[in-house]
């Protein structure tokens, strides 16, 4: 019974893919609301901010693990997280240097008082509205810096987009091989896979939508996120499916 109470998505394989396709759907639909609809990015903050609070509040208001509902909200975080960078950088002209170092602090400051009150970091299961929302703070705080780090690494470093997903993804590769071949701490290289999908889809997501002349394949910001949306909802579908063979199982 306490199973089915669980609010949280478990650590897959599967989990690890949809946060990929998540992280570059909102880099590019996030430059598509804020830059081909030319809105700005204040207004894809409020546009952007008042998505991931509904379907936030209809997370924390179900009562149990829903697939659609979660990655929803993970969506939301990763488009949030987009504008976040975006206006810390552009509009308050504060650089990806200092914004990383911003969102760093808040990310530290938030993962320090999570474990004040709970003596750990365990990210699965949850059960518990209180510890939900330090889960979602983190998140939201390390996919809006992911962002930053990944426009860190093209426009400060000079990466190319390709390049600096090529980067991110291996790191990737390296903390999962560390995970199944060290008894380094699971919960510490959880986040650090976490942090580092989010700058992975912010670098493909722009190597997919940046024009040729700066190293992008020039698909434009709606059709990848289309396409993103699409395969999406195929996991989604796919996690809905193993979701409810499991509780069946239990």
């Amino acid at each position: 019974m306490k199973e089915k109470l669980n609010k949280v998505a478990e650590i897959t394989l599967i989990f690890w893919l949809m946060k990929i396709v998540a992280t570059t759907l909102g880099e590019t639909l996030g430059d598509f609301i804020s830059m081909t609809l030319n809105l700005g990015y204040a207004i894809g903050i409020a546009i952007t901010l008042l998505f991931f609070l509904i379907v936030l509040i209809a997370q924390l208001s179900v009562k149990k693990y829903t697939p659609a509902i979660y990655w929803l909200v993970i969506i939301g975080t990763t488009t949030l997280g987009t504008e976040i960078s975006d206006f810390i950088d552009r509009s308050l002209h504060l650089g990806y240097s200092l914004g990383s170092l911003l969102l760093v602090s808040c990310l530290a400051i938030t993962l320090y008082l999570w474990y004040k009150k709970y003596k750990n970091l365990e990210v699965y299961p949850i059960f518990d509205k209180p510890k939900e929302i330090y889960y979602w703070t983190t998140i939201l705080f390390s996919n809006s810096l992911g962002t930053a780090f990944g426009d860190y690494l093209s426009d400060n470093i000079g990466l190319s987009y390709l390049n600096g997903a090529i980067v991110t993804g291996t790191i990737i590769l390296i903390v999962v091989l560390l995970h199944y071949f060290t008894k380094l701490n699971h919960i510490l290289l959880f986040w650090i896979a976490f942090i580092f999908t989010r700058p992975f889809g912010a670098t493909f997501g722009d190597f997919l939508t940046k024009p040729t002349s700066k190293g992008g394949l020039d698909l434009g910001t709606l059709y990848s996120s289309l396409v993103s949306i699409a395969i999406m909802t195929i996991l989604i579908f796919i996690a809905h499916k193993q979701h409810n063979r499991k509780i069946v199982t239990d």
